[in-house]
């Protein structure tokens, strides 16, 4: 029988729907069609952030609060299509976090996990439970779930980062803590690149135990990460749907970074045009080198450095790169995987 299909509504039938509604319940065989979907039918669609357009509003805000005051001064991104909700995806937030010259955003931690793709400015740092780490274009920086966490910036420039969370992951489990640090700042116990000279190198100390899922990594340098993607170009074709593309690694496990949010990286080569693909993961891109355009259904994106755009779940989508190109990535593809959800479809299919 198709799902979507909804029996005829007789006055009888009417009539008892609105009896049983003061006792909080309702007909399945009258939603069933739109709870079970024969695809995935997100409210998320297709948006597009220039970051020419936005920075001005967003040191606008740099005069209007601070850090402090604020705790977190950012811009979410809202995507259009879901009402209001402060999620870039069905699944996911993400916002432009911005920290003058001199600022201090005070140690707190909470529930959600957190990434930081630094897109403007050189040095600031961000601190995790007790290692500092400096920040450049172009890294990714995790905060785990319930760890504390402060930033600062110490040189003489704006610092901005795009912050990705699984708030609406949390939100859905119900399973949402904070709590704030005493002091703007916390103790600095470990010296700064502690954690990747441990865990950095394919190497793990003898007797290190792993005690959560997130990687113990928590700076994933571009410099280094722009290096592995040259390599990888020089060794072989690119992938004709995704070009040369990695994913993010726990080093430990080499799972995902992250437990909620799956990251990746990937390189298009000058007039490369990847072939149609769709997956089920919404996914939220950022420019960090290049030029060039996305087509998403019928919409067309056209893109240059520092700029985010997000194609829904289930969307067919293709890149179109005019100059070489490093796209920056993320999305629910982990969980999704964890929950044997995840599907994709390459080509015309």
């Amino acid at each position: 029988m198709a799902l979507e299909t909804t029996p005829a509504r007789t006055p009888e039938r009417q009539q008892f729907y609105e009896r049983i509604a003061p006792a909080n319940l309702a007909p399945l065989w009258e939603n069933l069609h739109r709870m079970v979907t024969a695809e995935p039918a997100p409210a998320c669609v297709p948006a597009i952030w220039h970051y020419r357009d936005v920075r001005p509003y967003l040191m606008e805000s740099g005069g209007l609060i601070t850090a402090q005051e604020a705790t977190r001064r950012v811009l979410m991104l809202m995507n259009p299509g879901l009402g209001g909700e402060a999620s870039i995806t069905g699944s996911l937030f993400a916002g432009l976090q911005l920290i003058m010259p001199g600022e201090i955003a005070p140690a707190h931690r909470h529930s959600q996990s957190a990434l930081r793709f630094i897109i403007e400015g050189h040095g600031a740092y961000t601190a995790v439970d007790g290692e500092r780490t400096t920040m450049q274009p172009g890294d990714f920086v995790i905060t785990p779930s319930w760890t504390w966490h402060d930033h600062g910036n110490e040189t003489s420039e704006p610092m901005v980062w795009l912050d990705g969370l699984d708030i609406q992951i949390v939100k859905l489990l119900g399973a949402s803590f904070a709590e704030g640090y005493p002091d703007d700042t916390q103790p600095i116990s470990r010296a700064e690149g502690d954690s990747f000279a441990r865990f950095g190198h394919n190497l793990l100390p003898v007797d290190w135990k792993p005690e959560v899922k997130t990687s113990p990594v928590f700076n994933y340098p571009y410099a280094r990460t722009r290096e592995a993607l040259e390599n990888l170009a020089r060794n072989g074709a690119p992938d004709a749907y995704h070009g040369h593309k990695l994913r993010y690694v726990n080093p430990a496990s080499g799972e995902f970074a992250m437990p909620t949010i799956a990251t990746f990286v990937q390189l298009l080569p000058a007039s490369f045009a990847s072939q149609p693909y769709r997956s089920t993961d919404g996914t939220v891109f950022v420019v960090v080198e290049g030029n060039g355009e996305t087509r998403i259904g019928d919409t067309v994106f056209r893109w240059e450095p520092r700029d985010i755009f997000v194609v829904p779940s289930w969307m067919e989508h293709t890149h179109h790169a005019q100059s070489e190109t490093i796209l920056f990535s993320f999305s629910d593809r982990v969980v999704q995987e964890k929950l044997g959800l995840w599907r994709e479809a390459r080509g015309n299919a």
